[in-house]
């Protein structure tokens, strides 16, 4: 069994990204990204945080708009169209969940297609499905970057992913067909998911379930991607995957924390300087 290394890589990608942005600064050009945060949310501001973090440390510009739960959607419109217009912000990204009473799709199709570093705009969901240049959500990348760093090929794989949503499931799934994957995609109706997930070469969880996948749902030599997180009482974090009773049947599996999560925001740091070489 051979642990797949999300810091490591992603690390390697952030001295990447200095590099990238030095050269563009020598130019006279900073890459610059917006987020967009509603509400108190525990888990949204310490990722907030963590994208910060990162995009000071390979110098990108960021500004964070932090707005009360209960602001009403007009008002958040009306921010989102002023950076759209700001040239000096090249991406744009809207920290989910929102609060019950704003339109989540409306939100994200008012960030325009050339700023959504995210990867949520329909004219980028589109372009995806068709296998065009895009930008494509951070999470998803981030696993096919993993694959490419281990010499993974989905080519021919049979593949499962548990959990069909638009941030994650939905857009793993056309990354994975792109590839020439077999893929099978399952989600809370979905009768029997021990059938599905056992005769799976390579199974991708992400639905924020603890322990949601045992032992006897994975065969032998599987090779497995855990995007779930969910803290525990005791403050632990942990995975969709029951991971010490897993790990030993697996040839490859992502550890939480550590795993899939680096990645997110290493991706994030390279769609916002895509955008930036796009704007030039």
């Amino acid at each position: 069994m051979q642990i797949l290394d999300g810091r490591a890589l992603s690390l390697k990608i952030k001295n990447k990204a200095k590099e990238d942005i030095k050269i563009l600064r020598e130019k006279g050009i900073t890459p610059g990204l917006a987020v967009v945060i509603i509400g108190d949310d525990p888990a949204s501001h310490t990722y907030v945080r963590m994208k910060e973090k990162a995009c000071e440390e390979v110098g990108i510009y960021s500004i964070l708009h932090k707005m009360p739960a209960d602001i009403s959607q007009d008002k958040i419109i009306e921010t989102i169209e002023m950076m759209n217009k700001n040239p000096n912000i090249d991406g744009i990204l809207i920290q989910l969940p929102l609060p019950s009473h704003i339109d989540t799709r409306k939100i994200l199709q008012t960030v325009i297609a050339a700023k959504d570093v995210d990867g949520f705009h329909p004219f980028n969901v589109g372009k995806l499905s068709l296998k065009l240049d895009t930008f494509t959500p951070c999470t998803p990348l981030g696993v096919m970057r993993l694959l490419e760093e281990y010499k993974i090929d989905p080519k021919g794989l049979d593949t499962c992913i548990v959990g069909a949503s638009d941030i994650v499931g939905k857009p793993m799934m056309n990354l994975l067909l792109n590839a020439d994957a077999t893929v099978d995609i399952c989600h809370i109706h979905t009768k029997s998911l021990k059938e599905h997930t056992k005769r799976a070469d390579l199974l991708i969880v992400g639905v924020g379930k603890p322990d949601l996948i045992t032992e006897d749902m994975v065969k032998d030599g599987a090779i497995i991607i855990d995007i779930g997180i969910n803290r525990l009482e005791s403050g632990k974090l942990i995975g969709d995957v029951s991971y010490e009773e897993v790990a030993p049947k697996c040839s490859f599996i992502t550890p939480v924390p550590g795993g899939v999560g680096p990645m997110t925001i290493a991706m994030l740091l390279e769609n916002t300087i895509k955008a930036t070489r796009n704007r030039l």
